[in-house]
C-alpha cells in the first residue's frame, strides 16, 4: 500500500557511503568478536521511503530477500490488520482487521513463525537459518563475554527489540566503570580498617567499653556498652475535554491511592520494627552486664529486626507490584490513547512512580528519617504517641550498615526472583504445554504447532524489561554511597540477563510482529532524572555521615560521660 511504502526506507544505488578505519591492536578484542557472516556488518547507505513507482532507483541484489525478514513481518502484520472480512453485499463496512476476529473467537492466535528449529540449522543448505545462527552465538550463557550481533537481530526481530539489546549492553558495559570503582571504594575501606580512629575509639576496651550507654527501648531494654556496636561502625559503606479530565481525575487519583496504601504499608513496617527490637532484645540480653547486645558477634537486635523487616518489606513490594499492575493497564486503557506510543509513555510514567515509592520508600525512611526524631533519655518520642512504639534510634556508627542491609535483599531478592520469573517459568509452561506432542514423531510436528506452543510476548513484554533494568539503575545511583558494591552486583547480573533474555527470546516465544522504534522512549527522560536526583541523595548521604562523624558523636560522647559520672554518684 502507498501508506506502508511511506513507512519502509530502504538503500538506494547511489550515494553509497562506506567507512572503513584500522582500529590499533585489534588482535586484543578478537576473543569478543563474533564471525564477520554473523555481525554482517551493513555499509551506510544513503536511504529513502521505498517507491514501487521508482523501483530502479533502489539497491537490489535479489528480490527475494530486498525486503529484511523483520521488514516483511511488519508489512504482513500491517495488510492483515487493516483487510476487510465482510462479505461482499455486507452493509458492514468496518468488519476488518486480525484483532477482530482473535477478539471474537475466530482464530485461536496469529503470530509470525520462526524460520527453523533453534537447536539445528535449517534443512535446506541454501537457506539461512538466522534463529539457529542467534541461538548458537548470542542466546547461549557462554557466549557471555562475545559481543551481541545486533544486525541480526535487528533483521530478525526489528528496530524496536533490537534497540533495547542495544541499550541494554551499552549499559552493561558501562556499569563495569562503576562496578570498578566501587570495588576500589570497598577495598579502600577494607585497608585501611586499622585507620578509623572513630571506630577504634567505639572497639576499644579503654574508651568504648567503659562508656554505658542508655537503653534503646523501654522496659525490657538494658544499658549497653559502646562497644557492643564495634560491628555496625567498623562495616559502614557510604476524549472531550470533560470525559478527558474526568478520565484523568480518575487515573490521577488511583495513582495517589496506591502510593498512599505503600505509604501505610511502609509504617506498618515501622511499627513492626518498633515493637519486635525489644522482642528481640529481651532475647538476647544474657551478658553478665546485662548488655542487650552480644559482644563480638554479628548478631544484634537492630541486625536482627533490620533483616526480618526487609525480608517483610520485598514480599511486600512484590504482592503490591502484582496488584497494581493490573490497575496501572486499566487506568491506562480507561484514558483511552491515541497512539501506542502514547500509551507507552503513560504507562511507564504509571508504572515507574509507583515502583520508584514502592521500592525505594524504606530505604530514603532508613537513610534519611531514622534515629532523626527520638528525643533524649526521660522525654522520648514515641510513634502515634504508644509507649510501646519507641522511635528507633541508630547505632552510634550510623545508620547506613542498615540502609546496606536493606539494599542487598532488596535489590539481589529483586534480580533473583527476575529471573526465575522470566526464565524458569516460560520454560516450566512451554514443557508442560508441548507435552503431548513430545510423543509424536519429529515430522508429524508441524511449524506452526511447534511455535503455537510456544509462550506468546506481549505488547508490553518490553516495558517490563526497561522497568526491570531502571530500577535496577536507580538501586545502584541513589543509595551507591552506601553500598559501592551494588554496580558490581548489577554487572553480574546484567552479564546474566543479557543471554537469559537472548535465550528467552529465541527459544521460548513466539516470534513477535517487528516493529520500528528511534529510540527507548520515555525511559530516556526518567534514567536522566534519576541520575540527577541521585547527585543529591548521595550528597546528602554524605553530609549527614561527615556531620555525625565530625559533630554529633562528639557531643553524644560528653553527653555520655555525664551521664555515667551522674550515675556513678
Amino acid at each position: 500500500t502507498s501508506t506502508q511504502d511511506r513507512n519502509v526506507k530502504l538503500a538506494l544505488r547511489i550515494g553509497i557511503l562506506l567507512f572503513h578505519q584500522d582500529i590499533p591492536m585489534n588482535w586484543l578484542f578478537t576473543p569478543f568478536r563474533l564471525p564477520n557472516h554473523i555481525m554482517n556488518p551493513e555499509p551506510d547507505y544513503f536511504t529513502s521511503p521505498f517507491n514501487k513507482g521508482k523501483i530502479d532507483f533502489f539497491l537490489i541484489d535479489d528480490k527475494e530477500t530486498f525486503f529484511p525478514p523483520s521488514v516483511r513481518n511488519r508489512i504482513v502484520y500491517y495488510i492483515l490488520a487493516r483487510c476487510a472480512y465482510h462479505k461482499e453485499d455486507s452493509d458492514d463496512k468496518n468488519k476488518k482487521g486480525i484483532k477482530r476476529l482473535l477478539n471474537n473467537g475466530t482464530y485461536g492466535a496469529a503470530f509470525p513463525l520462526h524460520d527453523s528449529r533453534y537447536w539445528k540449522a535449517s534443512r535446506d543448505p541454501n537457506s539461512e537459518s538466522e534463529r539457529f545462527s542467534l541461538y548458537k552465538h548470542w542466546a547461549r550463557f557462554f557466549s557471555f563475554f562475545k559481543e551481541q550481533p545486533l544486525n541480526l537481530i535487528r533483521k530478525y526481530y526489528g528496530e524496536k527489540i533490537g534497540i533495547y539489546f542495544a541499550w541494554l549492553g551499552f549499559y552493561t558495559e558501562m556499569l563495569f566503570f562503576a562496578a570498578v570503582v566501587g570495588l576500589i571504594c570497598f577495598l579502600y575501606g577494607l585497608f585501611t580498617f586499622d585507620d578509623n580512629v572513630w571506630s577504634k575509639e567505639i572497639c576499644s576496651e579503654e574508651i568504648g567499653g567503659n562508656i554505658i550507654m542508655c537503653p534503646l527501648c523501654d522496659k525490657t531494654c538494658g544499658y549497653w556498652k559502646l562497644n557492643s556496636t564495634c560491628n555496625s561502625s567498623w562495616m559502614e559503606p557510604y476524549f472531550p475535554v470533560t470525559s478527558q479530565f474526568a478520565r484523568t481525575f480518575l487515573s490521577g487519583a488511583t495513582v495517589i491511592f496506591w502510593i498512599s496504601l505503600i505509604i501505610a504499608c511502609i509504617i506498618g513496617v515501622i511499627a513492626y520494627r518498633l515493637a519486635v527490637y525489644a522482642a528481640f532484645a529481651s532475647i538476647m540480653k544474657d551478658s553478665p552486664t546485662n548488655n542487650i547486645h552480644m559482644v563480638g558477634s554479628l548478631i544484634t537486635p537492630q541486625l536482627a529486626t533490620s533483616v526480618t523487616a526487609s525480608c517483610i518489606n520485598f514480599v511486600i513490594i512484590m504482592i503490591l507490584n502484582v496488584m497494581y499492575e493490573r490497575v496501572a493497564i486499566w487506568i491506562t486503557d480507561m484514558e483511552i490513547p491515541k497512539t501506542h506510543l502514547e500509551y507507552e509513555n503513560k504507562l511507564t510514567v504509571k508504572m515507574f512512580l509507583f515502583q520508584f515509592v514502592n521500592y525505594y520508600s524504606s530505604c530514603f525512611y532508613v537513610a534519611f528519617f531514622k534515629g532523626k526524631f527520638v528525643g533524649r533519655p526521660g522525654d522520648y518520642i514515641y510513634m502515634f504517641g504508644w509507649s510501646k512504639l519507641r522511635n528507633e534510634e541508630c547505632d552510634p556508627g550510623g545508620c547506613l550498615i542498615e540502609l546496606t542491609t536493606q539494599l542487598v535483599i532488596v535489590m539481589a531478592g529483586k534480580q533473583v526472583w527476575g529471573n526465575v520469573q522470566e526464565a524458569l517459568v516460560p520454560w516450566l509452561l512451554n514443557w508442560w504445554g508441548s507435552r503431548k506432542a513430545r510423543s509424536h514423531p519429529e515430522s508429524l510436528y508441524s511449524r506452526w504447532e511447534q511455535d503455537h506452543d510456544l509462550q506468546n510476548f506481549s505488547h508490553l513484554g518490553l516495558f517490563y524489561e526497561y522497568l526491570e533494568m531502571v530500577i535496577q539503575f536507580g538501586f545502584i545511583t541513589l543509595f551507591v554511597a552506601s553500598f559501592p558494591l551494588a554496580p558490581l552486583l548489577a554487572l553480574m547480573n546484567n552479564i546474566i540477563e543479557v543471554r537469559v533474555d537472548a535465550w528467552k527470546f529465541t527459544t521460548q516465544f513466539r516470534r513477535p510482529v517487528a516493529a520500528k522504534a528511534h529510540s527507548i522512549g520515555a525511559w530516556q527522560e526518567i534514567l536522566n532524572g534519576v541520575a540527577v536526583f541521585s547527585v543529591v541523595t548521595n550528597v546528602s548521604m554524605a553530609v549527614l555521615k561527615y556531620s555525625r562523624s565530625r559533630g554529633e558523636y562528639s557531643r553524644e560522647y560528653s553527653t555520655v560521660e555525664n551521664r555515667v559520672d551522674n550515675r556513678i554518684e
